[in-house]
């Protein structure tokens, strides 16, 4: 079997058995195309005959060509899990990506926005059209949810349980999570369900769908990438914002304000609360802050060692 083949039976494999999220799997398909790319003009290397010696050649010049860490060791990470399946299937009898060390990431925390920073951001939107009453319920659940932007632009109306307080969210994997929301943005919502929503024309496909451009259809990621740029820009906020610094700022003002890990772990939807506590970063006046309020040297203020009884 060629590259294509084994690379659209892997695709499958994915979906049906791994149960990744479309997104996800493009990431894998698209770094697999590298390599099958790269060897297109030798035959001889193909899915079953490639070499640990063939592997690393194409990682090295591809690492001569991408700077970024993180790429190279996704790119690393997707060409091992291709030829382990690959093994698993009885393709190939070992995997020539065994030994590939993965170049070392370091610790990235994106841009947060202060509370202050956000309605800033907000009060920016020019409320007069449809758009921009749409656009502040964007990001009012964005801050107010701490949803990823694919999760956002994929809710329903059907996921709306307002009288619990409560929102039905589509992860990664197609995992499911009920995440709390406040009166606040519920307030926001209506008003764009009932206001704006209700007088569009929908396309039959999306009339479940929440958020709408304004033909009707569902907004994509990259438009809502788009208007946050821009209402940034509006704003005049000097950072690098993205939908994803909304999720970033939820979890850090929840934190700041006493919520413990496992309750902001829950609502992000991350298996593994590491990945929560890199979300969830405590900055050095915070680390001064909780020593000074919760060591005992510092609750005990008339404390005193004697140094005679030592």
């Amino acid at each position: 079997m060629n590259w294509e083949e084994l690379i659209t039976l892997y695709n499958e494999y994915l979906f049906l058995e791994k149960g990744l999220s479309k997104n996800t799997q493009l990431a894998y398909i698209r770094d697999l195309k590298k390599i099958k790319y790269y060897f297109n003009k030798d035959n001889s290397i193909t899915p079953n005959t490639i070499n640990k010696e063939n592997v690393q050649d194409f990682i090295y010049d591809y690492s001569k060509k991408s700077k970024s860490s993180k790429s190279q060791a996704r790119l690393i990470s997707s060409i091992k899990s291709f030829f382990k399946f690959l093994q698993l299937e009885d393709i190939r009898k070992d995997n020539p990506a065994e030994l590939l060390e993965s170049p070392k990431i370091g610790l990235y925390l994106p841009d947060t926005l202060e509370h202050d920073e956000v309605m800033k951001l907000i009060e920016s939107i020019d409320l007069s059209t449809s758009e921009g009453e749409r656009n502040r319920t964007i990001i009012e659940t964005l801050y107010g949810c701490g949803l990823r932007v694919s999760e956002l632009v994929n809710l329903k109306l059907s996921d709306l349980f307002f009288n619990e307080n409560l929102i039905r969210v589509t992860g990664k994997g197609d995992k499911q999570r009920l995440v709390p929301i406040s009166d606040w943005t519920i307030k926001y919502i209506n008003i764009y369900i009932n206001e704006i929503r209700l007088h569009q024309t929908i396309n039959p496909k999306f009339k479940d769908i929440l958020f709408l451009n304004r033909r009707g259809g569902q907004l994509t990621r990259e438009m809502v990438f788009i208007i946050v740029k821009k209402l940034s820009r509006n704003a005049g906020i000097n950072k690098n914002i993205s939908p994803h610094t909304f999720r970033h700022s939820f979890a850090t003002v929840l934190l700041k304000n006493g919520a413990d890990l496992r309750s902001i772990q829950l609502m992000l939807g991350h298996e593994s609360i590491t990945t929560t506590e890199i979300y969830t970063h405590l900055d050095r006046e915070q680390l001064r802050e909780a020593i000074e309020k919760y060591h005992p040297f510092n609750i005990n203020k008339d404390f005193k060692t004697d140094e005679n009884k030592i």
